[in-house]
């Protein structure tokens, strides 16, 4: 199983063999993770919600790659940021643990 941390390492190398990092500010990559969102939304946005499952199996190479740019572009954000998503994430749970319980 591959790490949040060695993920986030993998996408920052990648972007640094090609020179991106001067294109990827906070403002940037906050902005491509909603325009990544955006397009996860188009697979469903004029389908109904019981049918959405089955698009979702149908067409879940497409759908899967518009997921991974938007985890790609939040991880770099939050290594931009120096947040360490994992613990982030478990805060977060926590939280809404609290906010929200079973």
């Amino acid at each position: 199983m591959t790490t949040i941390k060695e993920l986030s390492e993998r996408i920052h190398e990648f972007c640094k063999e090609r020179n991106w990092d001067k294109y990827h500010s906070p403002k940037n990559l906050a902005m491509s993770v909603a325009i990544e969102a955006g397009e996860l939304m188009e697979h469903f946005q004029w389908i109904e919600s019981n049918e959405a499952f089955d698009h979702g199996k149908k067409n879940s190479s497409e759908i899967s790659d518009e997921i991974a740019d938007v985890a790609i572009y939040l991880f770099d954000l939050a290594r931009t940021l120096e947040i360490d998503l994992g613990n982030a994430i478990t805060k977060k749970m926590k939280k809404n643990a609290i906010k929200y319980p079973a």
